[in-house]
């Protein structure tokens, strides 16, 4: 279903309104045209899937179709609308969804069905605008400023992007159209599910102030229960409440942030090609508990994936980032940020190993469902200055020889090309040696070659 855009009154120009051509004082020139400031349009669209999972699931098993699906194991990853209808939400227990919707049907994740699906969405995206930032799997920022000649309007051109979705990738997308990314993001919200909703110019706090003050970006149930207890209910009363109020509240940095988008302030644009700032991964474990050894080899997967993706990526960070979710869903988020920049596994594993242990009371009264690492503060390796003294350990060698083996068995060459990859990697450790196993120091292996079984 199609949202209609909210109060949105298309502005009729007539021939008056047209910028009208003046003399030119010099003489044989072309008549000048004098300028005139246009209006602020709404040109940020919000483009997001709807439960993005459970709906590439139900696009490609007919069965699945109409019912309640949920996609996950020991935790719901995603529910289609039909399962959260009965309280079924992302990041729940499977126990207690099943409990909520006894006749939901729990099928195992697909990833590799989700990015192909994603990535046949993102080209829709950029066939459509010039500009797209991508946000996650399953949603990006789209910038349509200047494309009114020849794509039309923006809520045009976004109803155009939500029926191409559906007829090339088989996919309902909710799509909201405002003048501030905020602002579109909110939009997109209440569109959905399959819908489109534009906030017109001059109409954005009428349509923001009514909604719970929920819909402010960075207020989780916490934040909420707080503001709530102060009688905050909506999001104008947040808009009327005086900067150093709600930083008396909330704190410095979250008091300025709300106050701002309450009354709609959002100067980023759209960036196309942003980096990440930050890499991480994430395990569920389930209701059951775990010993601490389990915990921190669960940790060790997890900071072995991230900083593998940081090398192949050329990004070293500062900044170690340990979340933990419990039994009872509440979280909790450590950091630590490290001297210098860095992607070597054994000093990030070091730093995250110190914040699990802090946190292991917490962990045995309360019992863990989810781990996650990340880094932060990320910049590229090659930019990072060397610090002193120069330590020519090589550990950095060692994880990048890690990365290349693991590369190789992964992706192995067949034929011609192994015979050739197999002659130039002896002929490599003939005359370098391996960095896995060869010590600088150590004239005794100069002459180490590698066994024929190797070649």
């Amino acid at each position: 279903m199609v949202t209609t855009p909210w109060r949105a009154t298309p502005v009729r120009r007539g021939p008056s309104d047209r910028a009208a051509p003046v003399s030119n004082p010099l003489p044989g020139s072309p008549p000048l045209c004098e300028h005139m400031f246009v209006e602020r349009e709404a040109t940020v669209l919000h483009a997001d899937l709807d439960a993005f999972y459970a709906s590439v699931e139900q696009r490609d098993d007919p069965r699945l179709r109409g019912r309640p699906v949920i996609v996950g194991g020991g935790v719901v990853l995603a529910a289609s609308y039909e399962a959260r209808a009965h309280g079924v939400r992302t990041a729940m227990g499977l126990g207690q969804a099943r409990r909520l919707c006894s006749g939901a049907i729990v099928v195992p994740p697909r990833m590799s069905a989700y990015s192909e699906a994603s990535r046949a969405v993102f080209e829709v995206f950029r066939r459509t605008a010039p500009v797209v930032e991508g946000l996650s799997i399953d949603e990006a920022f789209l910038d349509v400023r200047g494309m009114r000649l020849v794509s039309g309007t923006p809520a045009e051109i976004a109803a155009r992007l939500r029926s191409e979705v559906r007829a090339t990738v088989g996919l309902a997308i909710s799509v909201g159209v405002a003048t501030t990314k905020f602002l579109a993001k909110v939009a997109s919200a209440v569109a959905k599910p399959d819908g489109l909703l534009v906030v017109p110019p001059g109409a954005e706090l009428e349509f923001l102030h009514p909604l719970p003050v929920g819909r402010l970006g960075g207020v989780g149930h916490v934040t909420a229960g707080r503001l709530q207890s102060a009688s905050i209910f909506t999001v104008g009363d947040v808009a009327l409440l005086a900067e150093s109020t709600l930083i008396s509240m909330l704190g410095q940095a979250s008091g300025r942030h709300l106050h701002a988008l309450a009354h709609n302030l959002d100067p980023r644009p759209v960036m196309a090609g942003r980096r990440r700032r930050s890499i991480g991964s994430q395990r569920a474990l389930g209701r059951s508990r775990r010993p601490p050894d389990a915990v921190d080899t669960v940790l060790l997967e997890l900071v072995d994936r991230v900083t593998r993706r940081m090398r192949t990526a050329g990004r070293v960070g500062r900044t170690v980032v340990l979340r933990l979710r419990f039994d009872d869903f509440s979280r909790v988020t450590r950091s630590h940020t490290m001297p210098r920049a860095t992607a070597h596994t054994g000093i990030i594993l070091a730093a995250l190993r110190t914040l699990l242990t802090a946190a292991m009371p917490m962990i045995e009264s309360q019992g863990l469902t989810l781990v996650g690492v990340a880094v932060g503060n990320l910049d590229d390796a090659d930019a990072v200055q060397l610090a002193l003294p120069l330590d020519r350990r090589g550990g950095d060698a060692l994880d990048v020889a890690v990365n290349r083996e693991a590369s190789a068995w992964t992706n192995p060459p067949s034929g011609r090309g192994a015979r050739r990859a197999s002659l130039r990697a002896t002929r490599g450790r003939r005359a370098r040696g391996s960095a896995l196993s060869r010590p600088v120091s150590s004239p005794a292996w100069s002459t180490w070659r590698a066994p024929s079984s190797w070649r």
